[in-house]
């Protein structure tokens, strides 16, 4: 491992000391490597985006590898499905400098990969996977729902975890869990009291495709940027074809010569 890498216990220390975590979720190795250059301090990658080349654009930042769950995606060509699919899948990631990992299955799978030494990232309150027990909503609003939030994190860290995300709970039960447990807890829409902020790319550079969430902020514009540069995809893409139908293109310079005298070699050789 890069001994200039920031590690669990360099992220557990900036909790320690109150310090906030920004954290981003990337897809591209360009914006793996903007979030380096700027000093993003987390990122979350997906398995099947993560690679040594997305390792090496993300440059110091921490990241967060997402293991795929059941019909969410896939590793080596299948769905993970025992603690063993998952240490594979681990173990393959962590040797491309993977630094924690991302698991949403059971408490039994997430602790063998805790008692592994393997640093995981659970989930807590709207929880993408398992949205069909809670629909799309905010999760913790009543005392009832808030306590069996705080009780799985418990759970989370008696078993090992590092970490868990804290999505879309009300800002008080948010700061109040953050302050009660020795848990990373990465905040999605869980108030400023959570121990990082964590924001998807694509609402940061405000290109989300469909819904975008209430606790998203966007600091550009590149939905109008991307349809800009269609534009001129399709603009340059005609002058092209134009030129071809025209005799335009290619011209002379695009082009390589032949001597006249061995042009005249070759005709006399292959007419013979």
């Amino acid at each position: 491992m890069d001994r200039n890498r920031t590690t669990v216990a360099d992220i557990r220390a900036k909790k320690a000391a109150g310090q906030k975590i920004s954290m981003l979720y990337v897809t591209t190795l360009d914006e793996a490597a903007a979030a380096d250059e700027a000093g993003i301090d987390m990122l979350s990658i997906e398995g099947k985006y993560f690679s040594p080349e997305m390792r090496k654009a993300a440059g110091r930042c921490f990241v967060q590898v997402g293991l795929p769950y059941g019909g969410w995606g896939k590793f080596d060509g299948r769905h993970l499905a025992t603690a063993e699919d998952y240490l594979q899948a681990a173990y393959h990631f962590t040797s491309m400098g993977g630094d924690c990992f991302y698991c949403a299955a059971s408490f039994d799978v997430q602790k063998v990969l805790c008692d592994n030494h393997i640093p995981i990232v659970a989930h807590v309150g709207l929880i993408p996977s398992y949205i069909t027990w809670t629909g799309f909503r905010a999760v913790g609003k009543t005392a009832v729902e808030a306590a069996s939030v705080w009780q799985q994190v418990q759970k989370l860290e008696s078993i090992g975890c590092f970490g868990a995300e804290l999505e879309v709970v009300p800002d008080r039960v948010g700061a109040w869990i953050s302050a009660n447990t020795s848990m990373i807890m990465l905040g999605m829409g869980a108030g400023p009291g959570a121990d990082a902020q964590y924001l998807f790319t694509e609402d940061v550079l405000g290109h989300t495709a469909g819904h975008k969430p209430r606790h998203a902020k966007t600091y550009r514009n590149f939905a109008a940027e991307f349809e800009r540069l269609q534009k001129e995809r399709v603009a340059a893409f005609k002058e092209f074809i134009g030129d071809v139908n025209s005799g335009a293109y290619p011209a002379p310079e695009h082009s390589v010569a032949i001597a006249d005298a061995e042009y005249d070699a070759f005709l006399k050789t292959v007419r013979s």
